[in-house]
């Protein structure tokens, strides 16, 4: 039978949504750590000549938020002209004073100054990749958790790296290069569970008996080992009590947390951390905050530039054909300032509306008066979008008298019953404070736990008492039993 082809042609209507350069700009600025962004001025400002940088004044600080403030004139590109934190559309109530900081701020870190994220980029350098793979690989080291796992899938990844870095990567090329981070150490880095993470730690053991044994535990009865039925483990797998032994032994070498790894034997913690805010609380309850500027540079146009561009009659053909090349570096030049100062307001604008909503934890720093709140109570707040809002509070930070906080740990979602509203952290820190104290040797059912929640003043329902104590990582009552 003859093959034949045909081809087909046809018209379909697609709505895609394309962001400017700049929009796409402005969506790094906001979701960079000050650490991070300090990085990349510094390597725009050397790839730019356009640019010059200073060093920040030692009485500035900037970043300060006051509730009446209004811009000064911002037609200079300095990007130290603008230090307000002031919005056009301010929809806030004047409970939280925010007044102004000219107090000199210097980078806050903890940890060990090369962080775990470094050590996994220095790795690179014993690796073969492309300049594709390079952006990949760092936006996949820069997306772990602290434990150092990948909890994103490879299409979100795909996307991410489309939207906010203009990279163009199919999911084979995301996955070939997770691959290789796979094999950084520390083993069991990149895993996107902990079942993949204790199986990369277990194919780079020596081959033996106990290593096969190990693999076909974690692959085949992997929820029999969280429960720690080891009993059934033994019959099913003919294991003696000396090999149970052998095997729990090697199991308990394993990192569930390859990310803690690298810090834990320096005696450091897991990576450096800069807050990005600064929040204090005074003695008669009020808060203020302000932003972390750190040491990033003071960056403005250069005025050879501006000069060179604002005297064009007397250039000779040759300068004249390099124009376009100047006015591009200038473009980006501007670009950048702008980006930097939007930045800014959207951080200054989302922490205001966190701590109005959040002001009694703020006071006392107790996790129990956390409201329910949830990324889109402040979108709504700030009139900015959901998205941005979620850039915003992504790997930042925020130092306050009670200690250092992810602006995540701020946001926690409401249970209504009856009409009545409740904060999930209260209620979960409720039902851990009555787990802590019942008697071990007769845990607690779900159904008596539900009884005392309702004692105290919190009645829900025993499957939400299930869905709360599994979040917690809290096992059930026969589990539970000492």
């Amino acid at each position: 039978m003859a093959n034949s082809q045909s081809l087909k042609q046809g018209q379909q209507q697609k709505a895609k949504q394309r962001l400017t350069p700049q929009q796409l700009l402005v969506g790094q600025m906001i979701e960079k750590p000050i650490d991070q962004l300090r990085e990349f001025v510094e390597k725009k400002v050397l790839e730019n000549p356009a640019l010059e940088s200073s060093p920040k004044e030692e009485d500035e600080w900037g970043g300060g938020m006051g509730e009446n403030q209004t811009p000064p004139d911002n037609s200079s590109l300095s990007l130290t002209d603008n230090h307000d934190g002031s919005t056009s559309d301010d929809r806030y109530d004047n409970d939280v004073p925010i007044p102004i900081y000219n107090t000199q701020r210097t980078d806050i870190t903890y940890g060990d100054t090369t962080s775990f994220y470094d050590k996994l980029k220095e790795q690179m350098g014993e690796h073969e990749l492309d300049s594709q793979q390079q952006e990949i690989m760092k936006y996949l080291i820069g997306s772990l958790d602290n434990d150092g796992l990948l909890r994103k899938d490879t299409e979100t990844i795909c996307d991410e790296l489309a939207i906010y870095y203009g990279i163009d990567a199919t999911a084979n090329e995301v996955e070939t290069v997770l691959t290789i981070l796979q094999r950084f150490d520390p083993p069991g880095v990149g895993a996107h569970n902990l079942r993949e993470c204790l199986l990369l730690q277990i194919e780079r053991k020596k081959p033996s008996w106990i290593k096969t044994i190990t693999k076909q535990i974690v692959t085949n009865y992997f929820d029999d080992l969280l429960k720690n039925h080891w009993r059934k483990l033994q019959n099913v797998l003919h294991l003696s009590d000396e090999d149970k032994e052998a095997i729990q032994s090697e199991i308990r070498k394993l990192n569930p947390k390859p990310g803690s790894s690298l810090g834990e034997v320096q005696g450091f913690n897991i990576h450096q951390i800069t807050p990005d805010f600064i929040v204090d609380t005074n003695d008669d309850g009020s808060v203020s905050f302000s932003l972390n500027q750190g040491d990033l540079p003071d960056i403005a146009v250069s005025e050879t530039y501006i000069d060179i561009l604002n005297n064009t009659k007397n250039m000779s053909k040759r300068d004249r054909e390099a124009l376009p090349i100047l006015r591009k570096d200038l473009e980006s030049a501007k670009g950048l300032i702008d980006a930097i100062q939007q930045r800014q307001h959207t951080l200054q604008a989302t922490m205001k509306a966190i701590i109005r909503r959040q002001r009694k934890f703020f006071q006392d720093g107790d996790e129990a008066d956390l409201r329910p709140m949830i990324l889109k109570d402040i979108a709504d707040d700030t009139g900015l979008d959901i998205s941005t809002i979620s850039r915003v509070t992504n790997e930042k930070y925020a130092q306050t008298r009670w200690g250092i906080f992810r602006l995540r740990f701020f946001f926690t979602d409401r249970y209504e019953k009856d009409g009545e509203e409740m904060s999930t952290r209260k209620i979960k820190l409720a039902l851990r404070e009555i787990i802590d104290h019942e008697n071990k040797q007769h845990p607690l059912t779900d159904a008596k736990l539900e009884e005392e929640m309702k004692k105290k003043g919190f009645p829900i329902a025993r499957r939400t008492i299930v869905k709360y104590r599994e979040q917690m990582k809290i096992p059930k009552s026969s589990l539970r039993r000492e």
